[in-house]
Parts: structure tokens; C-alpha cells; sequence
């Protein structure tokens, strides 16, 4: 049923592609320069620290930087809400969106994030309101009504081509991007392999690799850094690659004696938490743990055990090129 799915959402991405290069969709430009960062799966790919990367580097060089993005699953995809004005977060995540909402925490102090379905419109009043020099488009790679100035496309070693999630349009759309985003390379294997599949498919694109460089853990409560690592934990999370986080914690030395995944933007009940505890409890765990997009939906929740929240950070092994790249486009 989901490679059944897949192909029907790629001819429908043919299409719609199609009319869009041969000109009778338009792309509008935006105001200012325009970086997007997308995927050609539905599976999550490691964007959001990537979009996070971007961000903080545009911004540590000059630019006023706003994150577009759509914000799936928020109460109201068609309403425009301004996350953040890079100094506060004002809204929660059901009306934000998770993935905003969690961007919006890390990026406090370097960007505003704006969640709108209509992210041509969203970006003129941006610059309007705030004199915005710079966006990142969030998962922008199929949205091609707004031009951008360097398309960038995570590309998950662990899951390259949609093997447990689905492909949202062929791989052979990788041609239209400018340059290719290896990430999670720190667990997986035979990067040459994926380099020539990817190269097959895009002759000219520069390749970059990112990793996981460390992983802080905080209290979900306080927001300080965990005392212990080796606590025994329960993970659980409600991401698009769930394998990929508990993979990241056992790579990090991070006990787990047991793990819950929810679907991609699971909204949780006190019920969904209440049943997590008592899987833990009943699994020898001290304490849970989960990622940052999970924490902006439970952290109102009654947790019956200690809560604790595991940050990527990563880096690119290619960090000048990469930056030269994000810089010089126009």
C-alpha cells in the first residue's frame, strides 16, 4: 500500500513539476535571499537541526533571518502565526506547529520563525513588519510557488530513499538540487555507495556531510543538564525516523531499556504520557527521555516520573564550503 501511495504521489509531483518548469505554475520571489532546505521523503531526514545550522550561520553573518515554514499539524495550517520575533515564543505548539515551536526555542536571539501555508504572501509581510534580509525556507523543497536562491536537500543515510517512510516525488527530482545534505552520516555505513546512487541522479551538486557532533540532555522541567547519562531511560518520541533517535542514544552511550514510537507530529494525551510511565516504571527506567519536537507537546502534562530532553548538535564535515555556498548564493 505504501509504495501504492508513493507512486501515485510521484506522478502527481511529475505533474505538478512539470508545469512548473515549463512555466504555466509561476514562482514568486520573495524580497530577499532564499534558502531552502527540503527532502524528497515524507520520513523525517534530520532537517530540523540542519534548518537550525542555516539559520544561526545567516544570522551570525549580518542577515535578519526569518524560518518559513508551513507547520504541519498545528490547530490551523491556513493562519498565519508569527512563532516568534527571534525574542520571544509566543504561542504553544498545537497552534504553532511542533517542529516551529521547537525551532523557535533554539534560534531565540538569531531569527523570527513564521508559520503561514502561504509562504509568498507570509515573506512580503515579514519584511514589511520586521526588514527581513534573509529566509529559510522549512521543507520547502516541493514548494516551488516561492523561488529560492539555493535549494538544499537532506538526503538520511539511514534512510535514503523512503525504505521505511515514502518518497514524495522521484529521486530523479534530486536534478533541481543545488546541493545535497548527507545527514545522520555518523550512523550509517557506505556513504560511497549513497554518494554514486545520488550522483546518478544530480552529475553537478556539491555534496555535504553532517553528523552528530554531541548530545546534551536537559531536565524538561528546569531546563538544566542532566546530572547522570547513565541513568537507565525509556525513549520515546513521535518523530518521522523513531529508529534514528533511539539509534542516536544507544550511539551515544545512553542506556535505554525500552522504547515507545508514536507517529510523525503525534499530538499526546495525559493518557498516551500515563501509559508511558507505567511502561517505564515496569521496565526498570529512572526517567524518560525524548527529543525537542516531543517536549514542546508534553511539557504541560502530568509526568509521573522524571522527563528528560537529548539535543542534537550537529556539524558539517565541509563547514567552509558549506558556508561559502550559503553566503555567495543569489
Amino acid at each position: 500500500m505504501r509504495k501504492l501511495a508513493g507512486k501515485l504521489y510521484g506522478r502527481v509531483a511529475n505533474v505538478r513539476n512539470s508545469m512548473y518548469d515549463r512555466g504555466t505554475l509561476k514562482s514568486y520571489d520573495l524580497g530577499a535571499r532564499t534558502i531552502s532546505i527540503g527532502n524528497i521523503t515524507t520520513g523525517g531526514t534530520g532537517k530540523t537541526p540542519l534548518v537550525e545550522y542555516v539559520s544561526g550561520l545567516l544570522a551570525d553573518n549580518g542577515e535578519k533571518v526569518c524560518v518559513l515554514t508551513r507547520g504541519y499539524g498545528r490547530r490551523n495550517e491556513n493562519n498565519r502565526v508569527l512563532v516568534s520575533d527571534g525574542e520571544r515564543v509566543f504561542v504553544d505548539a498545537e497552534t504553532g506547529g511542533d517542529e516551529p515551536v521547537e525551532l523557535a526555542q533554539q534560534l531565540l536571539g538569531r531569527a523570527l520563525v513564521l508559520a503561514d501555508a502561504d509562504r509568498v504572501s507570509a515573506a512580503h509581510w515579514a519584511i514589511e513588519q520586521f526588514g527581513i534580509t534573509a529566509f529559510v525556507l522549512d521543507d520547502g523543497f516541493q514548494h516551488r510557488a516561492a523561488k529560492r536562491d539555493l535549494d538544499l536537500v537532506c538526503i538520511d543515510a539511514t534512510d535514503p530513499f523512503g525504505a521505511r517512510s515514502m518518497l514524495r516525488e522521484p529521486v530523479s527530482s534530486l536534478n533541481r538540487a543545488d546541493a545535497m545534505i548527507i545527514t545522520r552520516a555518523d550512523l550509517a555505513e557506505n556513504l560511497g555507495v549513497l554518494r554514486t546512487q545520488l550522483r546518478q541522479n544530480n552529475e553537478q551538486a556539491p555534496f555535504f556531510i553532517s553528523r552528530t557532533q554531541s548530545i546534551e540532555i536537559f531536565s524538561l522541567a528546569y531546563r538544566s543538564q542532566a546530572i547522570d547519562r547513565q541513568w537507565p531511560f525509556f525513549a520515546f518520541c513521535g518523530v518521522g525516523n523513531p529508529a534514528a533517535f533511539f539509534e542516536l542514544l544507544r550511539a551515544n552511550n545512553i542506556e535505554t531499556v525500552g522504547t515507545k514510537a508514536f507517529r510523525d507530529h503525534h499530538r499526546y494525551t495525559q493518557k498516551d504520557l500515563d501509559d508511558v510511565a507505567t511502561t517505564a516504571a515496569a521496565s526498570g527506567a529512572d526517567a524518560l527521555i525524548t527529543t525537542g519536537k516531543d517536549a514542546v507537546k508534553v511539557k504541560d502534562l502530568n509526568l509521573k516520573i522524571p522527563c528528560y530532553v537529548a539535543e542534537a548538535e550537529i556539524v558539517i564535515d565541509e563547514a567552509d564550503e558549506f558556508k561559502r555556498l550559503l553566503l555567495t548564493s543569489s
